[in-house]
Parts: structure tokens; sequence; C-alpha cells
């Protein structure tokens, strides 16, 4: 069947979107095979999106149900191609890993970074590769796969702190190599489903150390090298391994503390399922502008946050409905459209966000 290119106002219900339809600033609004109603004509017009691509009817053989906004996401081809590109890169980064563990790998310092260019360049901008990353968060979270996240995530970071090409290479080479000393410890700990022991939790935190050790006689930037040592120190003295306090620690550093945590807290571990990402901008919000540079917290936060405009939710009273404006004042408490009723979750003390569906 050949699609139709119509105005908006043309379009009526029963219609079915042949291609799919993005913001002005990125953001998908319909996926290609969305059936349209009054609810999703209105949704066009609210963003401005004057013209599309339409079937006269649904294909009896495509039959529409209401997907999620992750699930619209994750049935596009380029979230597919983007998936595809990132399981590559996930046993490229590997590879390289264990070279470099066993002394063998320097020249595939440069080839790493290419595995994250080669993922950035599935991507319209910094929000649309957050974006990809949420829909693909069901990945196992190896080392390696923590480890390019963060390297995306200092990249995009890099962008937002509007640093030069070069300074953005070294951010983004340092978040990829922050974790390698966990190569080195104990996979029965690493895995481990249980909490910790106090003597594993000591053994853990020697990655840091270690990742130092592997990195210190290599022909890069000392950023990246400090990167592996201090990415678990805090501001306020109370991380390891020596307690540093904010004027001790490289900038960098701190820049990729913030990068790992979050991506930690919202990937799937092996003892806990994935925290909801708006509860750890919360956790964030209430303690974390002690333990990081506030300058860098508050920048990453309120652009994190962006990212999940328009998504799908469930809050802790079990309705549904999609985040529709961030609240500057409280970034972990934005406005929620459910169905005709709008809920700002900075004046309902008592909602939380339960889940991003």
């Amino acid at each position: 069947m050949e699609p139709l290119r119509i105005r908006t106002d043309e379009a009526v219900s029963g219609m079915v979107v042949a291609a799919d339809i993005y913001s002005s600033s990125d953001q998908l609004i319909l996926a290609k095979g969305t059936k349209l109603d009054d609810r999703k004509i209105t949704k066009l017009r609210f963003y401005n999106i004057y013209g599309l691509y339409v079937y006269d009817k649904e294909p009896e053989t495509e039959p529409h149900k209401e997907e999620s906004y992750i699930e619209m996401l994750r049935s596009t081809p380029e979230f597919k191609k983007f998936s595809r590109t990132y399981v590559e890169s996930v046993e490229n980064v590997e590879d390289s890993f264990n070279s470099l563990v066993n002394g063998e790998g320097e020249h595939n310092l440069d080839q790493l970074l290419e595995e994250t260019d080669r993922i950035l360049k599935e991507g319209r901008n910094g929000t649309h590769i957050f974006e990809m990353l949420h829909g693909i968060r069901n990945y196992d979270d190896m080392t390696y796969v923590h480890s390019l996240n963060v390297s995306l995530i200092c990249s995009i970071f890099a962008g937002w702190l509007k640093m030069s090409r070069e300074e953005t290479r070294i951010l983004t080479q340092a978040g990829l190599l922050h974790d390698i000393g966990k190569m080195l410890i104990p996979k029965d700990i690493i895995k481990k489903p249980a909490r910790l022991t106090e003597d594993e939790f000591e053994e853990i935190k020697l990655h840091s150390i270690k990742g130092y050790q592997v990195l210190k006689d290599l022909n890069i930037d000392i950023r990246v090298k400090y990167a592996a040592l201090m990415h678990h120190e805090r501001c306020d003295g109370s991380g390891y391994p020596n307690g540093f306090k904010s004027n001790q620690i490289e900038d960098f550093s701190k820049i990729v503390a913030i990068a790992d945590v979050y991506d930690a807290m919202t990937s799937n571990r092996t003892y806990r399922n994935a925290i909801c990402p708006f509860d750890v901008v919360e956790n964030f919000e209430r303690d974390g502008f002690l333990k990081f540079d506030p300058g860098y917290l508050m920048i990453f936060l309120e652009r994190i946050i962006q990212s999940y405009l328009h998504n799908a939710v469930r809050l802790s009273d079990g309705r549904e409905g999609e985040v529709v404006m961030i609240n500057k004042l409280s970034l972990s408490r934005p406005v929620i459209r459910c169905g005709s009723t709008f809920v700002d979750l900075s004046k309902e003390q008592k909602l939380t966000i339960e889940a991003i569906l």
C-alpha cells in the first residue's frame, strides 16, 4: 500500500502513520504503524506537526495495539540499527579490555574510542542517544557494558559542558576505561547476587587502584588514569580509595563519577533491578550536591531529565500517564498527564513515579 502525504488538518481517525514522526527537538511523537485517533491528532497539532505520511486505512496484516513510548521507540528501524551496533561494540570492548589487562592492548586504545564513535553516530543528538540507551536497558550489565555506557554519557556530557574536541575525546576515553580494574576482581564477587560481605566489599574497592595500575604506564592523558583511580572519591571526603575532598579530586574524575553512578543505578544488576530514573534524580537532588561537584551535577540533571519528556509512566497510585512538563525547581517531580487530568508531582508529595513504561 502506497503512503500518502497529507496536511495534519486532513488527518482523520483510523488512518495509519506511514513513517515515524518527530518533533523539532527530535523527540519521537508517533511511530510508524500507529493508528490515529482524536487524541493522537491533537498531539500532532500540539507539537506543530504540519504534515505527515499515512495509509488510508490500517493494513489488515498489521493489527495495531496501544504501545508505550519505549515500545514505540524499540519498533523503529533506527533503534534496531542502534541495537545491532551497540551489541557489536560491546563484544569489541570486551576483547580490547582483556588485551589491555593482559598487557597486550595499548595499540587498541584508539580502536576502543572508535566503538563509542560508532554508537554516537547512530543518534541525532545527546537526548536521542539517551532515549536509545533507555530502550536497551535490558542488556546484561557486565563491566564492559557499563563502561561503554559511561563513555557515551561522558561524550554527551562534554557537549553540554561545551568542551573542545580534544577534551571530549579524553573525557570519553576516561569514561570508557574508568572501571577496567574490575577485570582483575574475582568474577564470583562481581556477579554475586547477594549482599557482599565486608571483606568482599573491600576487595571490590581495590578495583580503582588496580585500574590505575593497568593504565599508569600507557601513553594516554593523565586525566584518564586519574579517572580510574578517583571515580569513587566524593567531594565531602566520604569516597575511596583515599578519602579525597573536592579540591583534591581532578575535574574529569568528578564528571566520570556522576556518569558512573547514573548508569549504575539505572541499569539492572545481579543483586537488584534497575532503579527508576526519577528516583535516581531525586537521590541526586537530595544527597548529591555534597558528594558531587554542584556545577557539573546541576547541568547533568537539567539535561538528562529532558530525555524523559513524553515517556509513559506509572504512578504510585497505579495511574498511568505521560511526562508533559519538567519542574525546574524539582526535576524529579514533573507534571504528568493522566487522561484529561494533569498531575503536578511537585505539589502531590505523596505520589511518586513508580516506573517508566
